[in-house]
């Protein structure tokens, strides 16, 4: 069983940076793909950004690329979404995911382990 457990959100104004960070328990996270997602109030979960498991490769979703970089560091079982130039529409609970056997989907059903998510605001 994995745990996932993330922290890094909060209420920023447009134009600001947020990084937010997700820890994994268990021995083997490095060999694992990892994900970002995020759901607003309302909306379906959306994909944000993937990364493999050595980060050597990385994907993001249009509306974040450019803006958002997506790493890993497995040494402390940590991924991390760095968030730059937020904007409203970024609003809303930001989830990280571990995908036992799929590599670098952006398909949320792909996705075996979920964090409780940590909330993002950016206000106008």
């Amino acid at each position: 069983q994995v745990q996932l457990v993330e922290s890094g959100g909060g209420l920023v104004q447009a134009g600001d940076s947020l990084r937010l960070s997700c820890v994994a328990s268990g021995r083997t996270f490095g060999i694992y793909s990892m994900g970002w997602f995020r759901q607003a109030p309302g909306k379906e979960r959306e994909f944000v950004a993937t990364i493999s498991r050595n980060g050597g490769i990385t994907n993001y979703a249009d509306s974040v690329k450019g803006r958002f970089m997506i790493s890993r560091d497995n040494a402390k079982n940590t991924v991390y979404l760095q968030m730059n130039s937020l904007k409203p529409e970024d609003s809303g609970v930001y989830y990280c995911a571990l995908a036992r056997t799929v590599v670098n989907s952006p398909n949320s059903v792909d996705y075996d382990y979920w964090g409780q998510g940590t909330q993002v605001t950016v206000s106008s």
